[in-house]
């Protein structure tokens, strides 16, 4: 693989659950003009499920190309991110969810995908759950999620150019590229 002359800049938006993200993000992807690429992480196995996914279908356009990946999420960023494209990752949540769930190893998986961040040499958008606002879960798989979920958030935070948090639809920068935070 030869490094790219400039990586091309990662934003991480995170919140809850309806706040709003997944259509920030979306906003944020066609802004840029360039040819939107949709990396879809959701496993469908219900009805209330396949809900969900219509509705982020349904407000896409034909502008969209889609890709589903359920487990190498690098592996997909890799292929898709160009300076021409702009890849969009709904959501990191779901793919942790399929790691966890097919018995993958949690930290290198989080560590394979920040490594490729580092160097990709397109935009990508990165949408995640920030899942530690509540309760503390009362089963050991839904903590070990949760506390997944806060050090994967963590550790592409850290890689980010820029992170932002969205809260009733309103954005909430945490970080800003180092330019535009002057």
């Amino acid at each position: 693989m030869s490094l790219p002359a400039q990586r091309g800049p990662v934003t991480l938006i995170l919140g809850g659950a309806r706040s709003g993200k997944s259509r920030f993000a979306e906003s944020l992807a066609l802004e840029t003009g360039l040819a939107p690429v949709y990396v879809a992480t959701a496993s469908v196995h219900d009805e209330e499920m396949r809900a969900r996914v219509h509705d982020h279908q349904t407000r896409r356009d034909t502008r969209w190309r889609t890709v589903e990946v359920l487990l190498d999420l690098a592996g997909a960023i890799e292929a898709e991110a160009t300076p021409k494209r702009i890849v969009l990752v709904d959501c990191l949540t779901l793919w942790l969810t399929n790691v966890m769930l097919g018995g993958g190893d949690v930290p290198e998986a989080a560590e394979e995908l920040a490594a490729t961040l580092a160097w990709i040499p397109g935009p990508v958008i990165l949408v995640s759950n920030e899942v530690g606002f509540g309760i503390v879960p009362d089963n050991a798989l839904a903590r070990a999620f949760r506390d997944h979920q806060g050090r994967l958030n963590q550790r592409l935070a850290a890689v980010a150019d820029r992170v932002t948090l969205v809260a009733a639809g309103l954005p909430l920068d945490l970080k800003l590229p180092k330019e535009s935070a002057r």
